[in-house]
């Protein structure tokens, strides 16, 4: 589902630092997560990739920036049949996951929705927060196992 072509639209339009808190290293680690955890959840893996990298791709700051998960829905939108393809059902999933990823829902959404919720969530340690299994929304997410792998993850950098 990610694709060069892909990658490199999101990079040429980024407005922040790509190896930033909330650039690339940030959405690869929250691609591995999500597919973790997919393989779990029963996820939709095309779905967690896409958020992965689409989630924070329209920040205009590293701190506060209201509106960036749905400034990146409408990038989805736009980006739709040309860059990648998806089913009406899971492009609404993946439209949901970027607009309330900074929300702090932790229920009542699909399980995709759930799950790219905590692909993110649990790469907080990047800026020295440790995830808490309260604010994640899947039982996968909260296994102090996965918790715990994804912190040290988080803290070191990305590695593959």
């Amino acid at each position: 589902m990610l694709t060069r072509p892909l990658i490199a639209h999101l990079r040429q339009r980024f407005a922040l630092d790509w190896q930033g808190v909330h650039g690339a290293p940030h959405w690869a680690r929250v691609r591995a997560n999500g597919l973790r955890l997919a393989g779990i959840t029963g996820a939709n893996q095309s779905v967690v990739e896409l958020f992965a990298f689409l989630h924070d791709s329209c920040r205009l700051d590293e701190y506060e920036d209201p509106g960036h998960g749905e400034r990146a829905a409408g990038l989805a939108h736009k980006l739709r049949d040309r860059f990648f393809e998806l089913p009406d059902a899971e492009f609404s999933w993946l439209v949901a996951a970027c607009n309330g990823h900074s929300d702090g829902f932790t229920e009542a959404a699909h399980v995709t929705i759930l799950t790219c919720w905590d692909a993110d969530r649990l790469d907080l340690g990047r800026v020295g927060i440790r995830p808490k299994a309260t604010k994640l929304c899947t039982a996968a997410a909260r296994d102090p196992e996965v918790i715990e792998w994804a912190y040290q993850r988080s803290r070191r950098g990305w590695r593959p």
